[in-house]
Order: C-alpha cells, then sequence, then structure tokens
C-alpha cells in the first residue's frame, strides 16, 4: 500500500508548516491557500538502493551535504530511537529518539521535498546510550512491550516524517527467547496499520543468531539486511566474497546488501569498491550499498556516498 505524503511551505512563516497522509479530496483541497505543496510517494521505487546511517555521534550532522543522486532510492537512517531513558534504563517499548538536534523533523521533510527519491527510517537501539551498553532484555509482558513500542514509533514516524525503521540491537542475553517475537510482531504491526513502509535488520558478526531467527519467522516483512560486514573482520576482497556468500545463505541473496564502515574496522579505501565488483564477477547482484555513517563522511567530501552511487548506477545488476 503507498503511503502519500504532503509536505506544505508556508512561505509567509518561512518554514514547512503541515505534514499530513491525505484521506480525501477535502484535505488536498485545504492545502491550496498554501504557497507550495509537494506530494511525495513512498512506494513504487524500484531503482538501487543506499542506506545511509546519521546522527549516531552526537556531531551537528545535517542531511543537506550528502550528495543523493537520481536513480537512487536513498535511505537516511535516524541514528537512534531508543528504548530507553536519558540515563539509559529501559522503559517497556517506549522509544525516544537520541540522534543529532540538527536532524530536526522540519529538516527531514525538507529533504524529502527536495529530493522525491528519499527515504527516512529510524534505527532502533544501537550499541551505547552514553556510557550505558544497550541490550535487549525480555519483557515481563511482550504484548505490553508491543504495544508501547508501536504507539512511541508511530508518534516518532509520524512527527519526524519517517518511512520505517531499522533494527540494530547488538547486545543480547544468553538465553533469548523474546527478541524474534517482539520484533517481528512490531514491524508486521506498523506495516499492517500503515505506519512504516519499509523495515531493515542490521546484524553482525557476534549477533546472526538472533537476526537469523528474527528473519526466518518475519522475513515477508524485513525488506533489506543492512549486515555490517565490516564486523566480520575481514579486509581483502576475496575475503569480503566469503562473508558474503556467508551472510546471503544465512538471509536472502537479493535483500542483503554490502556495508562499509567509513574510518572504521573492515576492509577499507577503495578496496571495498574492489570487493563490490568481485561480487559481480561471481554473480552477486550489487543493487544497493549501505554506509556507516554520513557523521564519519563529513570529513572527506562524502567520498564514498558519491563513488557508492555511481558504481550503483554503473551497475548493470537489478
Amino acid at each position: 500500500m503507498l503511503r502519500k505524503e504532503i509536505i506544505i511551505l508556508d512561505e509567509r512563516k518561512g518554514k514547512l508548516v503541515k505534514a499530513i497522509e491525505p484521506q480525501s479530496s477535502d484535505e488536498l483541497l485545504a492545502t491550496e491557500n498554501f504557497s507550495e505543496t509537494y506530494i511525495i510517494d513512498d512506494g513504487g521505487f524500484d531503482g538501487k538502493v543506499m542506506m545511509e546511517y546519521i546522527g549516531a555521534t552526537g556531531i551537528p550532522v545535517t542531511f543537506d551535504p550528502v550528495p543523493v543522486e537520481e536513480g537512487i532510492d536513498f535511505h537516511f537512517i535516524l541514528s537512534f530511537a531508543i528504548d530507553a531513558d536519558p540515563l539509559g534504563n529501559p522503559q517497556n517499548g517506549t522509544f525516544s529518539p537520541y540522534w543529532a538536534s540538527t536532524l530536526t523533523p522540519d529538516s527531514v521533510a525538507a529533504t524529502k521535498a527536495s529530493h522525491p527519491n528519499v527515504k527516512a527510517l529510524a534505527s532502533l537501539s544501537g550499541w551505547s546510550r552514553g556510557e550505558k551498553v544497550l541490550c535487549w532484555y525480555t519483557p515481563v509482558d511482550s504484548q505490553l512491550w508491543i504495544s508501547n513500542a508501536f504507539s512511541s514509533l508511530k508518534s516518532i514516524v509520524t512527527t519526524y516524517h519517517l518511512d520505517g525503521i531499522d533494527i540494530d540491537y547488538e547486545n543480547f542475553p544468553k538465553h533469548n527467547q523474546s527478541f524474534a517475537y517482539c520484533i517481528g510482531e512490531l514491524i508486521t504491526l506498523l506495516k499492517n496499520q500503515s505506519v512504516i513502509s519499509v523495515a531493515t535488520i542490521a546484524s553482525f558478526y557476534s549477533t546472526a543468531i538472533p537476526y537469523i531467527e528474527l528473519f526466518n519467522r518475519y522475513g515477508d516483512v524485513i525488506d533489506y539486511v543492512n549486515h555490517q560486514f565490516y564486523t566480520d573482520k575481514i579486509k581483502t576482497p576475496a575475503g569480503y566474497l566469503q562473508a558474503f556468500r556467508l551472510r546471503t545463505a544465512q538471509f536472502d541473496k537479493d535483500k542483503v546488501l554490502p556495508s562499509y564502515e567509513v574510518n572504521g574496522r573492515g576492509i577499507q579505501g577503495d578496496a571495498f569498491f574492489e570487493a563490490l565488483k568481485l561480487l559481480e564477477e561471481n554473480e552477486f547482484d550489487v543493487n544497493g550499498v549501505m554506509i556507516f555513517s554520513a557523521d564519519a563522511s563529513s570529513t572527506n567530501d562524502y567520498y564514498y556516498e558519491r563513488k557508492s552511487q555511481a558504481f550503483l548506477l554503473n551497475s548493470t545488476s537489478l
């Protein structure tokens, strides 16, 4: 189901002042007194995919400098929305946004208005909140956790004009029996209620098992796997190919995206693009790339974002 969002710019106030999902012709007519109206269609785009994490480090990063190419289904992943208070204490499914304060609702709406091929997602959890390491915990009442998560995320999605969520829990208890059910049911509910249109998961080296269980049970509502290949301890194109074979066998090869950490772990520099070429030479379709993150790329003029999009647009895979 397509979700159409109307973004309205009131020049008298100099800012975006309204964002609604129109339900009738009357609502569309109600926009005629505003200066400009942008209609963004969130569905039906079948180009190459770019995933860009943004806002996790706390630096005042913004969307504007990040290059967005036409022909790319570009996803900004705001990092992070966390089921915790500012001290990192769990809140039983009540999520709050903790990404950079410069990533405002108006800035999300303006970016989507300027680039109709842009979507915005909220990534859930991440590694830590300040010094507090975050961990999936087993809710006392799973249904209450799902209900709280649905309500709080619906509010965040509405406020920030988001299109989806990304699952990035990175620590799990030894006896984990609730993650796949709670997260899978949450994604299903959010999609069935047309709150979101996109859901991704971000497995990595030491968290593959809970994500494989989640994908096996709820893969039909998961659109992409943003596996963090930079945690797989591989530094060469040949090693990347081997890791990609493993992860595509564990998940769905059509949903797993190659990934890169700017100034970080794993394969670095142009060796990453050599790895992408090697994947194609070995009959893998490279139809998307995930990058972590725009925060780090701001120091190198977004070299990897530019080159990744150029690679995707020149690739014959689809």
